[in-house]
């Protein structure tokens, strides 16, 4: 299949699946061989999607496939209306897909104040100067494929990196002088702790993966703007869980936010046909 059309066919198929909350049995068209590739998927998804982008999430390529891929992160879009903001006391209904792909996060979550100028070098002081905040956060990994992550980051990528929403919770008061090693995270799930570590898990902590991602939206022709959420990475690990499962991501004394998973029903139509 020439390049262009395959890309056209994962795009159309991700895009109707997810508009449909359809499984996706097998992975459409043929798996892109570049992340170049897998992004211009993604590009072409985003352009389709009936909402705006609010912010990105970053995750880690698996060590098996950072050689082929040639990075050590990956990203995809956050869209507006699947940015939840959490109160104390609120349990948040988070859907995901029936027959797919399914886990939650713990996540530490910077709110820009402004894209970086782009002929500022990206450097962990450079990009602390765009940050308006950091939160801690929840995000929800899903998919109408179950097997997307089995087959590596091409895939994630392809499928808007496996994002379905994102709860944004509390601030970190004065987190510039908190070491990421100080933050705290941990997740149960239906009463079971399935992870525990710290923002110091992330490689580079918060700062590192929000450099990467200035570098990649560089790259890409993407601009970072005022009030992007940048999700920064799974602090305790990917958690998959089931439709009707309980969690409860626990950030010592800077919050907890509690969710339980519901089966997606449909979601924002295309924009155009993909």
């Amino acid at each position: 299949m020439a390049r262009s059309s395959n890309i056209e066919a994962i795009s159309a198929a991700f895009v109707t699946a997810r508009s449909e909350a359809a499984a996706v049995r097998d992975f459409p068209g043929t798996l892109p061989e570049t992340l170049t590739e897998a992004y211009g998927v993604q590009d072409r998804s985003i352009a389709a999607w009936g909402d705006d982008v609010a912010g990105w999430k970053i995750g880690m390529i698996p060590p098996g496939f950072r050689s082929k891929a040639g990075a050590e992160r990956l990203a995809g879009p956050i869209f507006a209306r699947q940015i939840i903001q959490d109160r104390p006391g609120l349990v948040h209904s988070m859907p995901v897909f029936e027959g797919g792909f399914a886990a939650v996060e713990a996540e530490f979550v910077f709110r820009l104040k402004s894209g970086l100028d782009p002929a500022a070098p990206v450097t962990p002081e450079s990009v602390s100067d765009i940050i308006a905040a950091l939160h801690v956060g929840v995000e929800i990994a899903s998919s109408p494929f179950a097997g997307i992550n089995d087959l590596g980051p091409m895939s994630v990528v392809s499928d808007f990196g496996n994002n379905n929403g994102l709860i944004v919770g509390g601030e970190i008061a004065d987190w510039q002088s908190v070491a990421p090693e100080n933050l705290p995270a941990r997740v149960d799930i239906d009463g079971v702790t399935v992870g525990e570590a710290s923002a110091g898990a992330i490689p580079g902590g918060p700062l590192g993966a929000l450099c990467f991602l200035v570098e990649l939206c560089r790259v890409r022709g993407i601009a970072l703007k005022e009030g992007d959420y940048i999700s920064t990475g799974a602090a305790t690990g990917v958690h998959e869980a089931a439709i009707g499962a309980s969690s409860i991501a626990d950030f010592g004394p800077h919050g907890q936010i509690a969710l339980h998973l519901v089966a997606a029903e449909g979601a924002v139509p295309a924009k155009v046909t993909a």
